[in-house]
């Protein structure tokens, strides 16, 4: 992670285990900007203080106070003043549709403010109160409660579980067409579903899988090309070009730059 960013990382409680993979409180010391790179899952943030805003070329655009994030196969670059920090919630698969009734891909690629979700003076509530609260163990009961409160009555979809089993035991190397034969479910019925529910295409979260998968095992690989043959790109040239539009730099720039979270 960046010199002068702070990650604390808090489990959610049990009842919220199975939509929450974790709670993250990132603190910058100092102003900067982060990448933050393409990953599987929708994320929630809420300010605890400063102010923190999205890089779009020369343009900065401000974070609300509290804000929803659906998939994205592009990075995103974010701007953090000194002293700020914000409170994020990195659902898990499908785990958005514990608290909202809207498609998670109506949110790909999009940040909308928290309260198109949540009732805005109950947010208005609670950011407050995570801002006053002293310590970070404080706002992460502050924020369990309020999702406890929020968690509807939705029942699970074993049929999209087993997709994103089968997607990430395979890497992301896999075609959508062999998913559905193996769910029992014909192509398109199974990607409207999957769409509905998870944030993206099942292909495109595939994408997003080989990738991050990659990414997170580099250290492991001999060379740079024996990571790509593993992620099933055997072309370096189609390696070279998808792994820039997802992250924003060729593969040689992105793994000698610092790591972003």
């Amino acid at each position: 992670m960046p010199s002068g960013m702070t990650i604390s990382r808090f489990s959610p409680s049990i009842s919220l285990m199975p939509f929450i993979r974790e709670y993250m409180v990132i603190e910058a010391e100092q102003e900067l900007i982060n990448s933050l790179v393409p990953d599987t899952f929708m994320a929630m943030a809420i300010r605890i203080k400063g102010t923190t805003g999205v890089l779009s070329g020369n343009d900065l655009t401000q974070i609300p106070s509290g804000i929803i994030s659906g998939l994205s196969d592009t990075t995103r670059t974010v701007s953090y003043a000194a002293n700020s920090a914000n409170l994020i919630i990195a659902f898990k698969d499908g785990g958005m549709a514990a608290f909202s009734p809207v498609p998670a891909h109506e949110l790909f690629a999009k940040s909308i403010s928290a309260g198109n979700i949540f009732p805005p003076a109950e947010l208005q509530i609670l950011s407050e109160k995570i801002q006053d609260a002293i310590t970070h163990e404080a706002r992460i009961q502050l924020l369990d409660q309020f999702l406890l409160n929020k968690l509807k009555a939705t029942p699970s979809d074993p049929m999209i579980n087993r997709a994103v089993e089968l997607i990430r035991k395979h890497k992301g190397i896999i075609r959508v067409k062999d998913l559905a034969t193996a769910l029992h479910i014909s192509q398109d019925p199974f990607e409207k579903k999957f769409r509905a529910r998870i944030g993206s295409s099942p292909k495109k979260f595939a994408s997003i899988t080989r990738i991050r998968n990659l990414i997170n095992n580099y250290a492991s690989y001999t060379s740079l090309t024996d990571a790509s043959y593993d992620a099933g790109f055997y072309d370096q040239s189609h390696f070279i070009k998808e792994f820039r539009q997802f992250t924003g730099k060729s593969p040689s720039a992105f793994f000698s730059a610092p790591p972003a979270w």
